[in-house]
């Protein structure tokens, strides 16, 4: 289901000023950043890209909505997996939801785990209970929606994934927290790290700058996001390289073991 046919894992990481509360104005934006997106695997959008972190308004779609018809619609025209997260109604409450839509018109989903009770996002939103794995060209990920970073529990790697995504509306006030637990992430797990957030300022007035980002298993940039100005952010993933880093330093043999309580 892949756009190449190398071994290597190319990515589109999408930086986006999203529009408050104006889904339609946003996908017609992405819109137009896709289709200058040329050969890659993975088609990566921030968290809630359609209509900002609006959790506490009237913005939730039904499963399998309008954004999410438009995400299988541009998956298919980009022969690339389409991944983001969507507001959904869920049981009187809603789920922030990452989907992900394969170019045949399948698709998988990931609901959020950690919801941020700074924000009151619990009142909302109704938590995930399941820890998800998507594979693609032979690489396994790991979907991880914004405040799931701050949880490395949940994160830990039991090898059963190579790369971990985020999408985010991570704030400008706590981007240093967000630079460094990413690049930890990939550290500790010895996976490659992807993560996608917005920039400008959202309905609540809270400022965002970006930092979207790759991030090889030594916690080294492959790529990076421009501060406070859309775009998109092209890396490519090397599977011998990860594999024969976890052979020569095979760290994860020490691991401690556990389990999770859903």
């Amino acid at each position: 289901m892949s756009a190449i046919n190398s071994e290597n894992l190319k990515v589109a990481l999408v930086q986006s000023d999203i529009v408050w509360l104006q889904p339609q104005q946003n996908l017609d934006n992405l819109t137009m950043k896709l289709q200058h997106i040329e050969s890659v695997d993975l088609i990566l959008l921030p968290e809630t890209f359609a209509t900002g972190f609006a959790i506490n308004l009237d913005v939730a779609e039904a499963e399998q909505g309008p954004v999410f018809n438009w995400m299988q619609t541009q998956a298919a025209a980009q022969n690339a997996v389409v991944a983001g997260s969507v507001l959904v109604e869920q049981h009187g409450k809603k789920a922030n939801r990452f989907y992900w839509c394969w170019p045949d018109g399948s698709f998988e989903f990931y609901d959020k785990r950690h919801l941020f009770c700074l924000g009151k996002e619990g009142d909302f939103v109704r938590a995930g209970d399941s820890r998800k794995v998507f594979t693609i060209k032979g690489f396994r990920l790991l979907p991880q929606i914004c405040y799931d970073l701050r949880f490395p529990v949940f994160q830990r790697n039991r090898n059963d994934y190579d790369v971990m995504v985020n999408v985010a509306n991570w704030p400008a006030a706590r981007r240093r927290i967000w630079d460094t637990l990413l690049q930890a992430r990939a550290i500790e797990n010895q996976c490659y790290v992807l993560a996608s957030n917005r920039v400008g300022d959202d309905g609540n007035g809270v400022a965002h700058n970006g930092g979207t980002a790759a991030y090889d298993f030594v916690g080294e940039a492959l790529a990076l996001g421009e501060d406070n100005k859309s775009g998109v952010v092209i890396t490519e993933l090397s599977k011998e390289k990860l594999e024969q880093f976890r052979k020569s330093f095979p760290a994860h043999l020490d691991a401690d073991d556990f389990s999770i309580n859903f």
